[in-house]
């Protein structure tokens, strides 16, 4: 019980914490002294206590967007287990629920900027779909993996035995599948040099474009389900690259908050040294993690085989 008090305490207070990390890194790589890292829960408190701006044009869908959005991935959060800690939600199949939790999300967040009538909006929903096409098969073929080497459909039992059955034989495989779920994890979470969060031109925009008429706090939700996603998706991540604990399991609680840390340090050093990619080079990135997870398997098959 303790266990899972903990986790939802930090899969609902922790990420945010995640974006100002990044921003901080960001800002020192640029010689810069960078918004506090807590910047992120005042800008979401702040959001929450103001007034909302609806469209008479915009129906019960705009509305519904972000908030069905922040609860796919709350739920998507408690599918997947922290540290060596077990998932509070677990169940035989439950991969194929956590994947179509974020098409769900997906499907709300592109509905709602469709619901505006902006073409500008339209635009950015028609790049967000276009580019799921090939974020989610990548991810598909990484949990195939996951699931093949731990013997079991449920997120629980394949994110653990990822670490647990890590071998020489097990290493290609895992690296691959490392290297292509990085990829879909900046893909998803609209990081450069995918997307850049930070922009606010139209014409280059995916994620940002879509949610230019939200305000108050749907625009605070919505804030808040990106830095929840870039949580959720990074801890997958964690348990791949990171097969290490501790000994002592009440240490495994901060070597998962250090690590995540690391993560969100890594991820603004790639977007500090790198600029975002010319928009008809995104699906070139996107195919090679695809292609990454699903050698990955045929590597994995013939090893069983």
């Amino acid at each position: 019980m303790t266990d899972t008090i903990i986790h939802i305490f930090l899969l609902l207070t922790l990420p945010p914490l995640l974006l100002g990390v990044i921003n901080k890194t960001k800002a020192l790589f640029a010689g810069r002294k960078g918004p506090p890292v807590l910047q992120l829960y005042y800008d979401i408190i702040k959001l929450m206590r103001k007034g909302m701006v609806l469209s008479r044009t915009t129906t019960w869908v705009f509305i519904a967007g972000p908030v069905v959005t922040l609860a796919a991935v709350v739920l998507a959060g408690m599918l997947i287990p922290i540290g060596q800690f077990d998932a509070p939600i677990a169940f035989a199949g439950d991969l194929i629920f956590f994947a179509y939790l974020f098409g769900l999300a997906r499907f709300f967040t592109t509905a709602a900027a469709l619901d505006t009538g902006s073409s500008f909006e339209g635009m950015g929903a028609a790049r967000e779909v276009t580019f799921a096409c090939l974020s989610e098969p990548a991810l598909f073929f990484a949990l195939l993996v996951l699931a093949k080497i731990s013997g079991s459909l449920k997120l629980t039992t394949m994110l653990h035995s990822s670490t647990s059955a890590f071998s020489v034989a097990m290493a290609a495989p895992l690296v691959l599948v490392s290297i292509g779920l990085f990829i879909v994890l900046l893909t998803e979470t609209c990081r450069i040099p995918v997307d850049d969060p930070n922009t606010h031109l139209e014409l280059t925009m995916i994620h940002e474009v879509m949610v230019l008429d939200h305000s108050g706090p749907l625009f605070g939700i919505i804030l808040y389900s990106a830095a929840m996603k870039l949580f959720v998706l990074g801890t997958v991540l964690l348990h791949i690259i990171t097969p290490f604990q501790m000994n002592r399991m009440w240490l495994n609680w901060p070597l998962f908050i250090v690590e995540i840390l690391g993560l969100a340090i890594v991820i603004g050093v790639v977007e500090s040294v790198m600029a975002r990619l010319r928009m008809r080079h995104i699906p070139y990135l996107l195919v090679s993690a695809l292609l990454f997870c699903g050698f990955s398997f045929i590597l994995l098959m013939r090893y069983y085989k």
